[in-house]
């Protein structure tokens, strides 16, 4: 599922007003007009679809499948599915493939997950999915990089809103806080194509070129994954209002048993479609729903827009000294012109731990083990972050230790552990950490980064297939790969126990001169994260950090103080461009994608149909 200020383009659009405690259109100058077809929605040949899912990766839709399924069997409600990537950023817990070949797995592995549900046709945007990130902005930006216009997501959206024309569009939170940008981003490029795909004045040559016909679907809804309300079969007729934003929040029961597929309830199908996601761990699901029936959860949805409904529109709170990611956000929700969203979006960010790194006037020997005077200073100790509770000091329980020899940062992590993970292959997996017993350290030379792209980050593996001992990659900072190619001067060693397991200790070397900018002596952040696995299918279940708030990994806001009292870093440094991955798989390379674009009508990755000829 998993993963930013964006140029867009801003078309002339409506005179606003405000119904359901949302966003309407009723006001707009341009009146919607039907869908042109070749045949009546529903028939065969036809794009339409009557509920429209937008989500950034393979997945996204699977914890909101239970409510698809059940609107197109009581409700005859067909729903279609925009994925704007295929997930080539994401890890995968099958099999060595990454880049473009994941993705066409991933492609296979939501297919057949949302035929689960009654779904037939996924949409895919091929924009590239990189690494973990909150930013949105930089998620737009890698999603729209030149020579693409700046609002090529956008108008992709909009295309696909005016040929399938859906009466409900269904997306992810756009929301900043603690979840992947790309799903952020998803949510306000969603937000603003249901704003814009019943304006005639916005992408106008969808209009005149290409033949489609402006459309206003009815209502707007996110995902509300995090609401906590009832559970049980009553569940759906709770009133409720999203606590941040005040906007009504509808509820459906997981607990319905299946009108065509007897003897199961939509808890157990979906369950059925998520294990069909064999790269992302959920194959590790147990095959059958195991919670009593009247303990099911709905599945909770926050009506963001509903042209049908004359509620007030909630109240704005606004927020002072806001950072940028959350600034951003509230200029984008005033742009849509509902405010309320950016309702209490920055919280209250705990205090920054902070330590001062000792300088050592020999340097630490890398060999997995603190010797005498290697690392004077405080053991920082790291809290549960993530995942379940560690279930004793035996379990999971982590130390680390920092200290400095001219111009080079030592470290070394103690880590108690009982359940040793999966060991990888040094040679071709040394990446994506988290699937198996490892050790993060996060370092921001200057203090001051909004997401990552501008910081160092690696993953450390403390043993591997074979026994070759501890390996080190970059992933989700400035330049990702093996530290062999991405942090030269970087050494890494371990020391783990062994018959019986009681865990391991990890050091490294890193030298400062990798870190992708100049280091502030006094401004330095930093993190350092334990994931503890105790599977052998390459999925994580348990995860500490120094710094234990929020995406901890991925939010530079949240990490703590690494002071370097008496360094001067070398005058002569720059800094280093992010380098970002780009590949991304393509629709024109899907037999799957082929088929349903021959069959609806509607161009491969949501692109124009009449398109000008080269000579024009």
């Amino acid at each position: 599922m998993r993963s930013n200020p964006r140029p867009v383009l801003r078309a002339a659009c409506c005179a606003l007003g405000l119904i359901g405690g949302a966003l309407s259109l009723a006001a707009c100058t341009t009146q919607a007009e039907p869908q042109a077809r070749s045949s009546a929605p529903g028939e065969p040949g036809s794009a339409h679809t009557d509920v429209l899912f937008i989500g950034a990766h393979p997945d996204d839709e699977f914890q909101s499948l239970a409510t698809f399924g059940q609107w197109g069997e009581e409700q005859g409600l067909s729903t279609g599915v925009v994925t704007i990537t295929r997930g080539e950023g994401g890890g995968n817990a099958n099999g060595p493939q990454e880049g473009v070949p994941l993705g066409m797995i991933r492609e296979d592995e939501e297919r057949k997950a949302v035929e689960k549900a009654g779904i037939r046709n996924v949409f895919y945007l091929d924009k590239p999915d990189f690494w973990y990130t909150l930013s949105a902005p930089l998620t737009t930006t890698v999603w729209n990089k030149s020579p693409r216009p700046a609002a090529d997501t956008l108008s992709r959206l909009v295309r696909l809103i005016r040929a399938t024309t859906p009466k409900k569009v269904v997306t992810m939170d756009p929301r900043p806080f603690n979840q992947h940008g790309g799903h952020q981003e998803a949510g306000r490029l969603a937000t603003e194509a249901f704003r814009l795909a019943g304006d005639r004045k916005a992408f106008p040559e969808q209009i005149t070129r290409e033949k489609y016909k402006a459309w206003k679907p009815t209502q707007l809804l996110a995902q509300s994954w995090g609401f906590q309300g009832p559970v049980g079969e009553k569940c759906a007729a709770h009133k409720a209002t999203d606590p941040h934003t005040g906007l009504p929040v509808m509820g459906v029961w997981t607990g319905t048993m299946s009108i065509e597929q007897r003897g199961k309830t939509w808890a157990q199908i979906e369950r059925d479609a998520a294990r069909e996601y064999a790269t992302q761990g959920f194959g590790s699901l147990p095959p059958s729903v195991q919670t009593q029936e009247k303990l099911l959860p709905c599945e909770w949805f926050t009506v963001l827009a509903d042209n049908a409904s004359g509620a007030q529109p909630p109240s704005v709170r606004e927020q002072s000294g806001l950072r940028p990611l959350y600034a951003g956000f509230r200029d984008w929700a005033r742009r849509m012109k509902m405010p309320w969203l950016a309702n209490g979006a920055q919280p209250a960010y705990p205090a920054n731990p902070s330590t001062d790194v000792p300088e050592v006037a020999k340097a630490p020997v890398v060999d997995g083990t603190a010797g005498p005077g290697e690392y004077p200073g405080p053991k920082l100790g790291l809290r549960h972050w993530e995942g379940k509770e560690c279930k004793g000091g035996n379990d999971c329980a982590a130390a680390a230790e920092f200290s400095r020899h001219g111009n080079d940062l030592y470290a070394i992590i103690h880590v108690t552990d009982d359940v040793k993970g999966v060991a990888l292959d040094s040679a071709d997996d040394c990446k994506r950490h988290w699937r198996t017993d490892a050790v993060e350290i996060d370092l921001d030379p200057q203090g001051h980064s909004n997401d990552t792209s501008t910081t160092f980050k690696t993953g450390i593996l403390p043993f591997t297939k074979g026994g070759k001992g501890a390996c080190a990659g970059r992933d989700g900072d400035n330049r990702q790969g093996p530290a062999s190619s991405t942090a030269r001067g970087m050494a890494v060693a371990s020391v783990v126990t062994d018959q019986p397991y009681k865990g391991y200790a990890v050091e490294a070397k890193i030298p400062l001169g990798d870190l992708p900018a100049p280091v502030d002596p006094d401004r330095l952040t930093a993190n350092v994260l334990l994931y503890d696995s105790d599977t052998q299918d390459k999925t994580g279940k348990t995860r500490l950090a120094w710094s234990a708030y929020g995406s901890a990994q991925a939010d530079p806001y949240v990490w703590g103080e690494l002071h370097l009292p008496g360094y001067v870093p070398p005058s002569e440094r720059g800094t280093r461009r992010p380098q970002i991955p780009q590949d991304a798989a393509q629709s024109a390379k899907s037999p799957a994608s082929v088929e349903q674009a021959r069959r609806t009508g509607v161009p491969l990755a949501g692109g124009p149909r009449n398109p000008p000829s080269p000579a024009a």
